[in-house]
């Protein structure tokens, strides 16, 4: 082997002594190329054994970056989350105080319908009750010697008696003394009782432990309005009502024993 690449040697040299010297430029200047070139080799093994150090750099920012990505994605994830589960909450709120709102409703058109039953209900009670009292005010016959007026049958004594007799006729009539509650009332009986006067329903009665006395109708109706001449208005003990003067006014008369016409109404 030595001996082979001495040859070699030595025929190199020869070759050399015995090439013109154009020719050993040309050969100094291949070989500087093929130097170059073994430089340029040397450089690019030494590049290539320094290139895996960069490649690792880059590789360690990439991974730091797909981290950072992949905690930016984690974290919008877990923001999306919970926002979503914020909005489940709220809407299952206002679920139930739609649901309390309707069932509220639902109870107030309940009761409204119930009202609007019930007053249906009266209202029809009422309009039988109306067409009963129409019924009777224009088909209620009153027997002979009677005035109708309004809902009642008036009659008019043309004898005279105390007014316990008075009364008793009355009844015995199916009737009782006359009580008078309105004005126009009032007005009837006084053109009914045109001449003297005539014992009405009204009498004292003593009224409370304290032994007063007030102004009573005989069926227990209110005294509304009164139509007193003046002077009889007080009450006191056993006095009695008749009607009218001549001014269409209520008079009184101690005890009962005087003789007077009276007016009956049924």
């Amino acid at each position: 082997m030595s001996a082979d690449i001495q040859s070699v040697s030595d025929v190199r040299v020869k070759y050399i002594r015995g090439v013109p010297e154009d020719r050993r430029e040309t050969d100094r200047s291949q070989d500087g190329q093929q130097l170059t070139d073994v430089g340029l080799q040397q450089a690019g093994r030494h590049s290539e054994k320094k290139l895996p150090a960069v490649k690792r750099s880059r590789f360690r920012v990439w991974t730091v970056a797909l981290g950072v990505l992949y905690l930016l994605i984690l974290a919008a994830i877990i923001i999306r989350y919970v926002s979503v589960k914020l909005e489940n909450e709220q809407l299952k709120i206002r679920n139930n105080n739609l649901s309390s709102s309707y069932n509220q409703s639902q109870n107030d058109l309940k009761q409204l319908q119930e009202k609007i039953h019930n007053m249906a209900a009266d209202n029809s009670q009422l309009q039988e009750e109306v067409k009963t009292l129409k019924d009777k005010i224009e088909g209620k016959w009153c027997p002979e010697g009677w005035t109708r007026f309004g809902c009642s049958c008036y009659f008019k004594s043309t004898e005279k008696k105390w007014w316990y007799e008075s009364r008793t006729d009355c009844r015995n009539k199916g009737a009782d003394l006359v009580s008078i509650n309105s004005k126009e009332e009032q007005e009837f009986v006084t053109k009914l009782n045109v001449k003297g006067q005539s014992w009405i329903g009204l009498w004292t009665v003593q009224e409370g432990s304290t032994s007063t006395w007030e102004w009573k109708w005989v069926d227990v109706s209110p005294l509304t309005e009164t139509f007193w001449a003046t002077g009889h208005e007080n009450p006191t003990g056993w006095y009695y009502g008749s009607c009218c003067d001549q001014q269409g006014k209520w008079t009184t008369t101690y005890n009962d024993r005087e003789y007077k016409t009276w007016l009956c109404e049924k």
